[in-house]
């Protein structure tokens, strides 16, 4: 299912298609991918079956969002190729087992993808729908070796406000956030 449209790029759930199941395999089996996923378990994948399993995470992590969140592949509209994913989600606690208020967006894009502007563009509009949907503030949390992923937040607009422990289980993580705009209510016409 499409869950939103840009210029270049469709953001749609991940299914179980082979060719789903294949890129999943393809993108998180990727040491230069999983690196910089810290404490995310099972990460690189080493066997294709882990493809499936993960998918069934995602699909129940989103399970009852009612579509808001997801962790959605990322198509490029032109060719039909899924470059990576991009996730809209409550941050997980120090604890892991329960959901914060905080929302997080984030990108994992193949390799091949990189330097291509896929990442900003799938998740400004991931950030834009959420923003129009009441959230007033959305975090990037980056692993303090991931220059490139760091680069994306600053794109978004996102500011830095230092290294963070409050989530994934107490990880050190650069954090980044983004306010949504709200409309200047002290004029009047």
């Amino acid at each position: 299912m499409t869950v939103l449209t840009t210029e270049r790029l469709i953001l749609r759930d991940w299914t179980d298609d082979p060719a789903d199941l294949a890129r999943i395999y393809d993108i998180y089996s990727r040491p230069e991918v999983s690196r910089y996923l810290g404490m995310a378990s099972g990460l690189p994948m080493t066997n294709p079956a882990q493809a499936v399993e993960r998918l069934r995470i995602w699909q129940e992590r989103h399970a009852d969002d009612g579509g808001r969140y997801g962790t959605w592949a990322i198509e490029v509209r032109e060719t039909g190729q899924v470059v990576g994913t991009v996730l809209l989600k409550p941050l997980p606690g120090r604890d892991e087992s329960r959901r914060t208020d905080d929302i997080e967006v984030g990108w994992h894009l193949h390799p091949d993808a990189w330097g291509h502007g896929y990442a900003t563009e799938a998740a400004h509009a991931a950030v834009a729908r959420e923003f129009a949907a009441g959230t007033r503030e959305i975090y990037a949390v980056v692993s303090p070796s991931n220059e490139p992923s760091m680069a994306v937040a600053r794109r978004l607009g996102m500011r830095h406000v230092g290294q963070r422990t409050d989530w994934y289980g107490g990880e050190l993580l650069e954090t980044f956030v983004l306010t949504a705009q709200m409309p200047d209510r002290s004029r009047t016409t």
